[in-house]
This record gives structure tokens, C-alpha cells and sequence, in this order.
């Protein structure tokens, strides 16, 4: 009986023990379920308002972390490598680049023609004088020449008129006026009349052949001399343009060592001296058209002088050869005769 008493009694205790231990187990499970759902709705409130408080004001800034010993080892390695990276002093003393927002408050041009002129480099300059010049030379040849080929075609047209008009040779040498005794139509006569005194007695195909050669030289050296000048206008009408070019040849060569020395293709850097080289292309194309356009208007004019001078030597050969057969074969009494020379009564 006792064993079974002592039986029922561990087995009462270890009852009780497991119901105790049931029981903890219970209160822990709730304390860990209370606990759980009072955190819950504190974080939410917490992650709500984070953001109110961020736009109010901002975080405070953490402070630096104190160097420790371990660190400055590594500073200490790291300071090699930034003195390294650092730009030399050269570098660091050395202008700003040029930038293209600078350039146009840095680089002021005047692109007048006169402005691009004073701009301009030295052999670009010394092209646009000669140029210039050459212009010059080109329209005082023109007035000169415009001046010389009126007064000799007038001269040839009043001496065609005279030699029209006269009834031989003699009497056209005498109507001939003072102004026109210096012109070549005075020396065409002036020649036929002195080679007929010359070859007095002679045959009249020799007098005439003799004549007409000395005509045709003397109208040869009056187209030389219309001609003086004209060559001046031919060498600028051919060689300005190329003259004018290797200006602009040279301003460019220039630009491009600016481009080079400033480092940039920026528009106001190049165009000025592209203008002005391209300056000296118009200015030579300005001195040479107009010396071709005069050359061809002078080379016409000049060709119908002579023209005028070879209708002059025609008619003073018609009327030398005329007065000839007037001495060989006289007419009758009735119809005047005016003797190449004259007679001695």
C-alpha cells in the first residue's frame, strides 16, 4: 500500500508539472503575440511620418568618423598616389584655353574692305597694292587711248573727205590744214607726192610700186603707233587674276596656322582671314576685267583706224597712178589738166 501511495504521488507531481509548464508556455506564446501586435502599429506610424519630417527639415549631418590608428596607415598610402594625380606647376600656371564662348568678345574684326586691308598680313597687303595700281594704270591707259583714237579717226576721216574731194594728188597735199599736216594722212600724201618728184623721168609702174611700198610701211608704223599702251592692258588682263590668287593662297596658309595656335575651328578664328585673302582674288579680278574688256574694245577701234589708214593709201595709189597717165597721155583742151609736176614754159 505504501508503494502505491508513493506511486500516486509522483504521478500527482509530475502532473502538476506538466500543467505548470503548459501554463508558462501559454503566458510566453502571449507575451510574444502581445508584444508583436503593439510594435506593429509604432513602426507603420514611425514609416509614415518619416517622410513629413524629411521635407520639414533635413537630416542632420552625421559627423565624421574619428580617424582611427588602424586608418592612418592608410592615408598614409593613399598620399603617394594624390600627389601623383596633382597637376604639375606649369600646368597649373599655364592661360585658360581658348573657348568658343571667348572668341567673340577676344577677337574684334572690322570686315570692311579697308578694315580686312589693315588686318591683313604683309604680302597679302603688299599684292592688294599692286593691284590697286594696276587698276590704276589700267583706266589712265584707257583714257589716254580714248582720247588718241578719237583725234585719229577723225584725222582719217577728214583726210578720206580731202582726198575725196581733190582732183589730184598736188591739190589734195594743198587742202590739207595745218592741224591735219601732222597726222599720218598728211604723211601718206606727203610720201606719194615726194617719191613722183623723186622719179621725174622714170616709168610710171616703177613710180607707183616704189609708192605703194613706202605707203604700206608708213601705214604699218602708224598702227604701232596707235597700238602703244595696248600691251599694258593685255599683261594685267592675264596675270591679275593669278596675282590675286597667290594673295589669297598666302591669307589662308595664315588662317590655318591661327587655327592651329588657338586650338579651334570656331568661325570668327577662320573667316576673317579667309575674307580677307579672298580680297585679294576680287581685287585682282577687279584690275583684270576690265583691262581684257578694254584690250578687245581698243584691238577693234585700232583695227578700223588702219582700216581707214589702208582706204587712204588706196585712193592716194588711184590717185599718183591717175596723175601719171595724165602726163603720158594729155587731154584735149577742153577738160582741165592738173600735172603731177610741173612744167617750165
Amino acid at each position: 500500500m505504501s508503494t502505491t501511495n508513493d506511486g500516486r504521488t509522483a504521478m500527482r507531481s509530475g502532473l502538476r508539472g506538466s500543467a505548470t509548464a503548459g501554463i508558462l508556455a501559454v503566458l510566453a506564446f502571449g507575451a510574444f503575440l502581445g508584444a508583436s501586435v503593439g510594435i506593429g502599429p509604432t513602426i507603420a506610424q514611425t514609416t509614415s511620418t518619416a517622410p513629413e519630417a524629411g521635407s520639414a527639415a533635413p537630416p542632420p549631418v552625421e559627423a565624421a568618423p574619428a580617424a582611427t590608428p588602424e586608418a592612418l596607415p592608410e592615408a598614409d598610402a593613399a598620399a603617394p598616389g594624390a600627389a601623383a594625380a596633382a597637376p604639375p606647376a606649369d600646368a597649373a600656371n599655364s592661360p585658360p584655353p581658348i573657348t568658343d564662348a571667348s572668341l567673340p568678345s577676344t577677337l574684334p574684326r572690322d570686315l570692311s574692305p579697308w578694315g580686312m586691308f589693315l588686318s591683313a598680313v604683309l604680302p597679302v597687303k603688299i599684292v592688294m597694292v599692286g593691284l590697286a595700281l594696276a587698276s590704276l594704270a589700267t583706266w589712265t591707259v584707257w583714257l589716254a587711248k580714248t582720247i588718241e583714237l578719237w583725234n585719229a579717226k577723225r584725222a582719217a576721216r577728214r583726210g578720206l573727205a580731202v582726198l575725196a574731194d581733190a582732183k589730184s594728188l598736188r591739190a589734195a597735199d594743198k587742202m590739207l590744214t595745218q592741224e591735219q599736216a601732222r597726222s599720218p594722212m598728211a604723211r601718206l600724201i606727203g610720201a606719194a607726192v615726194g617719191e613722183a618728184d623723186r622719179s621725174e623721168g622714170l616709168a610710171a609702174e616703177g613710180v607707183k610700186d616704189r609708192a605703194a611700198t613706202l605707203l604700206s610701211r608708213i601705214e604699218a608704223q602708224a598702227g604701232r603707233v596707235i597700238l602703244r599702251g595696248t600691251g599694258v592692258l593685255a599683261t594685267i588682263g592675264a596675270t591679275a587674276p593669278f596675282v590675286g590668287l597667290f594673295g589669297t593662297v598666302w591669307g589662308i596658309m595664315d588662317s590655318f596656322i591661327g587655327i592651329s595656335k588657338t586650338n579651334t575651328t570656331n568661325l570668327a578664328v577662320v573667316a576673317p582671314g579667309i575674307a580677307e585673302a579672298l580680297l585679294a582674288t576680287a581685287m585682282g579680278l577687279i584690275a583684270a576685267i576690265p583691262a581684257v574688256v578694254m584690250y578687245n574694245a581698243f584691238a577693234r577701234a585700232i583695227t578700223g583706224y588702219r582700216a581707214q589708214l589702208g582706204d587712204a593709201a588706196a585712193e592716194i595709189l588711184r590717185h599718183l597712178s591717175r596723175d601719171l597717165d595724165r602726163e603720158d597721155f594729155p587731154q584735149k583742151d577742153a577738160a582741165p589738166v592738173v600735172r603731177l609736176h610741173p612744167t617750165k614754159e
